[in-house]
């Protein structure tokens, strides 16, 4: 299968613009088959699919041995692996803050190449911004990985408009990692300008709103969606009637609530490569059908007038992950 390819922020690559998420295979979304996970990357991998997004902290490593494995026998050669590190979590998995010390970026790049079996890594990112370090060290520190050989482009997680022009100023960016679905449009009267502007990509996490607009709900308490806003009693049910209008529209064209959001995410600009966080066959098989949607204006519209995101209840994290944001902050 081949997959619609665009530039990659100024890396000189070019890219599918649909990427596989591999955190809930190991984290956040309950127990996920290990067998399965690895079948699910094969197949992105058959199906064109290039880049895989992981984190030092997903699992606490696991989700990095996770690809190693998946990705033997060749198969790194033709993967590009996205890596996001600092937070910093306790043995209960709670998240205890985030660490940009320089000495830390270098140390968490140790132990993920080691992990992940491979001598460099091709995307590497802060996840948040630690806010007692300036921007600047931290992306200094990964500058130096690059100019060493350990990493290849540099990358930044929910950060907003001004840090990013600071961290653009100390070395290039190839993308800016954010939240990003037809349920949180947050980043488009800023950030996703400043993003063209200064030609970097943007990777669309949640572009399901973490399941909610596929039609999935918590499964449990060690399921974080448990905890969020969008899945709380009194906000759950005006958003599932907002996705249910979605889905009808959807399957007057025979098609998925999914799919639709997909696509929609796709229309924004070549710019922005969705990230699909699907863990089984089956769902990787639905989430690429997307790329099949012809976006019309007159689509387009009807799709936002379907799930206007101002009608969302509740915010796309609780307060304290809100406050972790950069990209949330004012001013």
């Amino acid at each position: 299968m081949s997959l619609p390819l665009a530039p990659f922020g100024h890396t000189g690559l070019s890219l599918p613009r649909f990427a596989l998420g591999c955190m809930g295979m190991s984290d956040f979304y309950g127990p996920a088959d290990r067998a399965e996970s690895i079948a699910t990357i094969h197949a992105a991998q058959e199906a064109g699919v290039v880049m895989l997004d992981t984190g030092d902290f997903y699992g606490m490593g696991d989700n990095e041995m996770l690809p190693r494995e998946a990705l033997a026998g060749g198969r790194r050669e033709r993967t590009f692996i996205a890596v996001k590190f600092g937070a910093q979590r306790d043995p209960s998995g709670a998240f205890v803050g985030f660490d940009g010390r320089p000495s830390a970026v270098k140390t968490s790049l140790a132990y993920t190449l080691k992990r992940l079996g491979t001598d460099h890594i091709d995307l590497y990112m802060p996840a948040r911004l630690d806010t007692s370090v300036p921007i600047e060290d931290t992306i200094g520190a990964i500058a130096d990985l690059v100019s060493a050989g350990y990493v290849r482009h540099i990358g930044v997680s929910e950060l907003g408009a001004t840090t990013l022009r600071r961290a653009v100023a100390t070395h290039p960016i190839a993308a800016l990692q954010i939240e990003y679905s037809l349920m949180s449009r947050g980043i488009e009267a800023e950030i996703l300008p400043t993003c063209r502007e200064l030609g970097v990509a943007v990777t669309a996490y949640g572009v399901l709103s973490r399941g909610l607009i596929g039609g999935s709900v918590a499964t449990g308490p060690r399921d974080f969606r448990a905890h969020g806003p969008r899945f709380a009693a009194e906000n759950l049910a005006e958003n599932q009637r907002l996705v249910a209008s979605l889905a009808a529209l959807a399957a007057q064209r025979g098609l998925t609530a999914a799919q639709m959001a997909i696509a929609w995410v796709l229309s924004r600009g070549p710019e922005v490569f969705a990230l699909i966080g699907a863990r089984t066959r089956t769902r990787l098989t639905e989430s690429l059908a997307a790329l099949n949607v012809t976006a019309t204006p007159e689509l387009l519209a009807a799709i936002e007038a379907a799930l206007p995101h101002d009608a969302v209840k509740g915010d796309r994290y609780p307060a304290h992950g809100m406050a972790s944001l950069d990209s949330e902050r004012r001013g």
